[in-house]
């Protein structure tokens, strides 16, 4: 009980009316923004974060443009439909790579994307461009990744070059993913990088896209310090 010199906790800031049937997911991309700051993968109002809310029409709850992810608030969401423009009017603004969140929730079994911008997928995008992409092989981590169950995966992240062209870079995205889902005899991508920018990864749901994210930061930070020691 409080004491007369106690002050009251006080109460999170309600979502808006629009987003207030989305109220965990809202919370839950809160967290998820203040452990990636802590963790200096989302700086200042670098990164974004979605989840899909809805499938027919397909509608995605994504941090708004310009919020600093280590202070999110339930009011810094946006609600935005499959082509990433916000379905009402009066919204914050949905940012700029919006699309690119859209294009990843039309794999199958996708339901929540995270966008960070590492030190190390900024730093090894650039290196590895040449070679179209980041293979990571061997690592006992590995099997962490959803539907890999051997250390012996070979985990295949491709890069793409960066661009203020987002609807030509998702179109790029897109045909990587389809080809991949199609390709039987390969394993699911799990994520795609944007050279000098940033890694986008996703899952079934906020939990497991914030695992695998957990899983490839720790890897690409792996390979980046073997270079460093000249491995």
């Amino acid at each position: 009980m409080l004491n007369s010199d106690s002050t009251p906790p006080s109460m999170p800031v309600p979502c808006p009316e629009l987003l207030s049937p989305y109220e965990q997911q809202v919370d839950a991309l809160i967290e998820v923004g203040r452990i990636f700051w802590q963790r200096g993968w989302s700086v200042g109002t670098s990164s974004s974060y979605s989840a899909v809310v809805n499938d027919t029409p397909r509608q995605l709850l994504l941090t708004a443009s310009g919020k600093h992810k280590g202070r999110l608030t339930r009011e810094d969401f946006v609600l935005v439909d499959a082509q990433g423009e916000p379905t009402q009017a009066g919204q914050p603004k949905s940012p700029a790579e919006a699309l690119l969140h859209c294009v990843a929730a039309e794999c199958q079994g996708v339901g929540a994307i995270l966008h960070t911008h590492s030190v190390w997928s900024t730093v090894l995008s650039d290196r590895f461009y040449p070679q179209g992409g980041i293979l990571l092989e061997g690592y006992e981590m590995l099997k962490e990744l959803s539907g890999v169950t051997t250390h012996q995966h070979a985990e295949w992240l491709p890069i793409f070059d960066n661009t203020q062209d987002i609807p030509e870079l998702a179109a790029q995205v897109r045909a990587t993913l389809l080809l991949a889902e199609q390709e039987s005899s390969r394993a699911a991508l799990h994520c795609f990088i944007i050279r000098r920018h940033g890694i986008y990864t996703w899952g079934k749901d906020v939990d497991e896209a914030f695992r695998q994210i957990e899983v490839l930061e720790f890897l690409l930070e792996c390979l980046g310090r073997s270079a460093t020691l000249g491995a």
